[in-house]
């Protein structure tokens, strides 16, 4: 699919069917429809960073999850933190509300796992939580000596660490030695971000590390020729639907995560902004 076909007219056309849909009351929590963002055997969920500027805590973002129309998140550990404190009772407790709603937890943002003022005692109970959230991978932001540090007890817990990026990546951002310090370290890759760095394609790294990226957040970005602006859906150079096409087509088990970045628009808030993005994936997914 030709990314400059799939543009603004698409995520417009994404909004219409979705004006309609927004007509009816919203879901909440026990309703019988659960939500299913994967399409054509890509999932698509959202980190709920997403949702910053709605209400918060852990009932009120799975509402803001469920009305976007997603199945499955990445969650901010900040919202897990405050709802359970450190009962790891009370995480569980999460994951089975989530879970009831129809809501999976693929991965948990600690940004602060491997750093050096934390303790060894801290980073067990990050991976703790990650299993009792049902989590696949803890996610932060990229760094070598966190990955020496965290390898091994990734390894032992066989819960993935995600390295996540912003603008400092390029092509040869992990030619050296930062995924080598365990098997479970992985890519957290943020596509927009990477576009807005670079002027070559983010698909070429996503085909270049397939067997290392355990998700990726989607946003739309200009290049770097562009200032990397952010950009609603369609209107940026990053290659979103190439992207998800590709992950179709490979049957690639990469959860793909939309990050809410561009300006909302007046008179729209971020659940419906993030479910115009997620009838934008559905469509490319098509």
């Amino acid at each position: 699919m030709n990314d400059g076909m799939f543009s603004r007219r698409a995520f417009l056309g994404g909004t219409a069917a979705l004006g309609a849909a927004s007509l009816l009351p919203g879901r909440v929590f026990g309703a019988t429809a659960k939500p299913d963002s994967c399409f054509g055997g890509v999932q698509i969920g959202a980190i709920t960073y997403s949702f910053r500027s709605m209400p918060g805590g852990a009932e009120a973002v799975l509402q803001h999850v469920l009305n976007s129309g997603i199945s499955s998140i990445e969650l901010m550990g900040d919202v897990v933190e405050k709802y359970a404190g450190t009962s790891m009772e009370k995480v569980a407790e999460l994951r089975k509300m989530y879970q009831d709603a129809g809501v999976g937890i693929h991965i948990v943002k600690f940004g602060n796992i491997g750093d050096a003022k934390v303790t060894d005692e801290k980073i067990e109970y990050y991976f703790n939580v990650a299993k009792a959230l049902g989590a696949g991978c803890i996610t932060r932001e990229i760094s070598e000596e966190a990955a020496k540090r965290l390898g091994p007890i990734a390894d032992k817990h066989n819960i993935k660490i995600g390295f996540h990026n912003h603008t400092q990546i390029n092509a040869k951002t992990y030619d050296g030695p930062i995924l080598s310090y365990g098997k479970c370290l992985a890519l957290n890759l943020d596509i927009g971000h990477y576009t807005a760095a670079n002027d070559d394609s983010a698909l070429a790294i996503v085909e270049k590390y397939r067997d290392r990226i355990f998700s990726l957040h989607l946003k739309d970005r200009k290049n770097k020729a562009g200032k990397g602006s952010n950009m609603p859906f369609g209107q940026g150079d990053t290659p979103v639907p190439a992207v998800l096409q590709y992950l179709k087509k490979n049957k690639l088990p990469i959860f793909a995560d939309i990050e809410l970045e561009y300006p909302v628009p007046a008179g729209s808030d971020a659940v419906k902004e993030v479910a115009k993005c997620v009838q934008f994936c559905k469509q490319a997914l098509a």
